[in-house]
């Protein structure tokens, strides 16, 4: 019997330099439109930045009437809706954790902003989460009309998002946590369960 080749690997070529430079928008479904201009620009300050109205979709030719409508940050970057008659209630998440992760932050320039956004918007009676001190940053949670869920945060640590090594290191910690429970034949959710403790404990002890 003759042994069977297996062929070879090809390395998969690494980004040339290609980088955004920015967040242009992101976009979401919206049922209600006007309560959602509303929210964007009365409760979160932003400014209606454009809009389309069309009969289908460009970039794949759906054919389905809709409303898109841009919000404007102080930056230049925008958030982005679409309304479409007809459109049935989104699924159900099938676990906390969806509901939790999903979402999107927005930055203010320090912890007094945060609490004073803390405050708008519990003169808006909207649910908050928080605050909370993440040591990287300090933010509060809640939802726009959509159940997008929101984040206003400030930075803590000036360098937060210039940490690569050390985030390197860990990225390699988790997936090699989990490529050697899979070859164990071990439980992997118990493997990272174990891994995310033992980081807790030694960071809380660093501090």
């Amino acid at each position: 019997m003759s042994a069977t080749l297996e062929a070879p690997r090809i390395a998969k070529p690494r980004n040339p330099g290609l980088t955004p430079t920015m967040l242009n928008h992101a976009a979401w479904v919206t049922h209600d439109v006007a309560a959602t201009y509303d929210f964007y620009t009365r409760v979160m300050g932003m400014e209606i930045a454009s809009t389309v109205i069309d009969d289908s979709v460009p970039s794949t030719g759906d054919a389905f009437p809709y409303f898109h409508i841009f919000f404007k940050m102080k930056d230049g970057s925008t958030f982005a809706f679409f309304e479409a008659p007809g459109l049935p209630a989104p699924a159900k998440s099938t676990h906390p954790a969806y509901d939790i992760f999903n979402h999107i932050a927005l930055e203010v320039s320090s912890r007094d902003d945060v609490m004073k956004w803390y405050n708008w918007l519990k003169e808006n009676d909207i649910d908050i989460v928080g605050p909370t001190d993440h040591g990287l940053i300090y933010s509060i949670y809640f939802h726009d009309p959509n159940g997008v869920r929101l984040e206003i945060t400030t930075p803590l640590d000036k360098d937060w998002n210039n940490h690569t090594q050390d985030a390197q290191k860990d990225f390699d910690l988790w997936v090699g946590a989990k490529e050697k429970a899979k070859a164990e034949g071990k439980d992997v959710t118990a493997a990272l369960f174990k891994l995310a403790k033992e980081r807790r404990e030694a960071r809380n002890s660093a501090h």
